[in-house]
């Protein structure tokens, strides 16, 4: 597996990246690439997996400190391996092959007995990502975007941007699909809000979750859901995060977030994790890579105290 990879200089904060990956219990790993529309460049991502990694190089340094998020030290005992495998060989215009190599190293990690937590990289990598995680099924996908990304296609491609949970209906092992902080105006038209009610996609608005918390997403969780999360960086406020290609204002706090991951890290069985559309040039001072590589450590916390 690590041939698929490109070594980092900065592992991810908790990761070692002389880690054997076969023998940790979380791999985390860049997606720089997944799968381009004529005409609409997905470059500006390639950046975002090792801008987050560096944005907590400084908190790296201080593992053994209280983090008030997690009450206790962010791996808690130390007793959770984490491992940084690096980022993906992916290209820019090569779409096949940037699902192949997702694809393949999501199976494998998965098969080691290790969760695979991916930094994206475009809104197509989460396709490869949910088909890699096929053994963890019957599977529930929670979607926290601004947007339900149902086309069947866009501009002639049905593997891009627009389509992730359109194809995630379309796989045996995904069972339910809960829809988060979806708000604004997207690349969804009635047939696909309709499409998406009637496969039995529960969306829940971001006017919803300000309302009813977060039990307005828990309450469509079965009690022994195998739940993957995939975190588009747009479901969160244009406030705090307005490093992204399309801001919509009424988004989710950073506390928001964290609280639901909590939730349902505690409640239910989290296999899987994504965090994808970080723009590093829309992030001039930093603050936004800040919150989003916390979001994550956050994920790699909750996790080890599981």
């Amino acid at each position: 597996m690590p041939t698929m990879f490109d070594p980092v200089k900065i592992p991810f904060i908790g990761a070692d990246k002389e880690a054997d990956i076969t023998d940790a219990d979380l791999v985390v790993f860049g997606a720089p690439h997944g799968t381009p529309y004529r005409d609409i460049d997905n470059e500006q991502y390639a950046g975002a997996p090792d801008t987050l990694r560096c944005a907590l190089e400084e908190d790296a340094r201080w593992l053994d400190h209280w983090d008030f998020d997690l009450d206790g030290p962010l791996l808690g005992d130390g007793k959770f391996t984490v491992a940084d495998a690096g980022n993906l060989k992916t290209s820019p215009l090569d779409g096949s092959n940037n699902r192949h190599l997702i694809r393949e190293a999501t199976t494998q990690i998965v098969d080691s007995g290790a969760i695979p937590v991916m930094i994206g990289g475009d809104d197509s990598t989460p396709i490869p990502f949910i088909e890699g995680l096929k053994s963890l099924g019957p599977l529930t996908i929670i979607q926290i975007d601004a947007h339900i990304d149902w086309r069947d296609e866009r501009r002639g491609e049905p593997m891009g941007f627009s389509s992730a949970m359109r194809r995630a209906s379309e796989l045996d092992h995904v069972e339910n699909i809960i829809q988060v902080g979806i708000r604004g105006l997207g690349s969804a038209r009635r047939a696909e809000v309709k499409i998406a009610r009637d496969w039995g996609a529960k969306i829940v608005t971001a006017r919803e979750l300000h309302r009813d918390g977060r039990e307005a997403v828990l309450r469509h969780l079965k009690s022994d859901a195998n739940c993957m999360i995939t975190l588009d960086c747009d479901a969160l406020d244009p406030s705090i995060m307005p490093a992204v290609m399309a801001t919509a204002p009424g988004g989710l706090s950073y506390t928001q977030s964290i609280d639901l991951i909590d939730a349902v890290t505690k409640k239910f069985r989290l296999v899987a994790f994504d965090l994808i559309e970080f723009v590093p040039e829309r992030d001039p001072d930093g603050t936004a890579a800040f919150t989003a590589a916390r979001i994550l450590a956050n994920v790699l916390g909750c996790l080890a105290r599981k």
